[in-house]
């Protein structure tokens, strides 16, 4: 398939990534034609999608079923105060077409559940996930795993944050498959040990952080430059400042796509 002719104003939009080696012309061109899934328009999703925007990726879906509250504005700086009470998705496409009207929106204003998560998943190119909760988190990456879609999947607390891709429909080059984020949470943990951000709290800038950092895997995934993070999980510590790489691996036992399980 031919990809799409960039017009003179998107050449002169995007005119610092095309003379970027790496990117260029070609790459601005794979971002066009690129359709992206973005689940939650919240604090990591906010920063998420006004990066992916910019950036010119051509098609962002966006899922959520929440409203604007004037609680979120101290992270979730896609929206503005005149939003409050608004359905975020609707927000989150007024913001982009203010950024960028070369994008096409999707909106999907419900929750994502094991029910519809593979039909979602199944119309876009690459799925992000900044969801603030387990369920849809095994939800959006089972759906990724049969649907064959790479995942990229943060998480964020007060003061800490991760991120990884997933890409367990692949097989690594050590000849075992790729992991999956059941070989990294077999289970949810209690909830007393996944609080939500209401209880705790969390540090407004390091959603931006974590949500940009989920834009580049999204970019670098599309246009193809760099190792990914496939088994690997950036851990970050904001109140020390302190950034960890762990690498991680098939976990044989795990549900989805271990030695029992019925892909296997």
């Amino acid at each position: 398939m031919s990809q799409p002719v960039l017009s003179p104003e998107e050449i002169e939009r995007y005119a610092r990534h095309i003379v970027l080696r790496g990117v260029g012309g070609p790459g601005q061109q794979k971002l066009r034609a690129a359709r992206v899934l973005v689940i939650g328009a919240g604090g990591l999703g906010a920063p998420l999608l006004q990066y992916l925007a910019a950036a010119g990726v051509g098609t962002i879906g966006v899922v959520d079923d929440d409203h604007v509250s004037l609680s979120n504005l101290q992270r979730q700086v896609l929206h503005r105060t005149e939003d409050v009470g608004r359905a975020k998705v609707d927000s989150a496409a007024d913001a982009i077409a203010r950024l960028n009207p070369h994008v096409e929106v999707k909106l999907h204003a419900l929750r994502l559940k094991e029910a519809n998560a593979r039909a979602l998943v199944a119309g876009y190119d690459v799925i992000a996930d900044g969801s603030d909760n387990f369920a849809t988190r095994y939800s959006v990456s089972d759906a990724c795993f049969y649907e064959r879609r790479p995942l990229v999947t943060a998480a964020v607390g007060a003061f800490d944050g991760s991120l990884t891709v997933l890409k367990p429909y692949e097989t690594g080059p050590n000849g075992e498959p790729n992991p999956s984020y059941r070989c990294i949470f077999p289970q949810a943990p209690p909830s007393r040990l996944a609080p939500n951000c209401a209880d705790i709290g969390v540090l407004g800038a390091l959603t931006g952080m974590l949500g940009a950092m989920m834009a580049l895997e999204v970019i670098r995934e599309i246009v193809g430059f760099g190792e990914n993070l496939v088994g690997r999980l950036v851990l970050i510590d904001a109140l020390d400042m302190r950034f960890e790489t762990v690498r991680y691996r098939w976990d044989p036992d795990n549900p989805l796509n271990g030695e029992k399980s019925a892909a296997s």
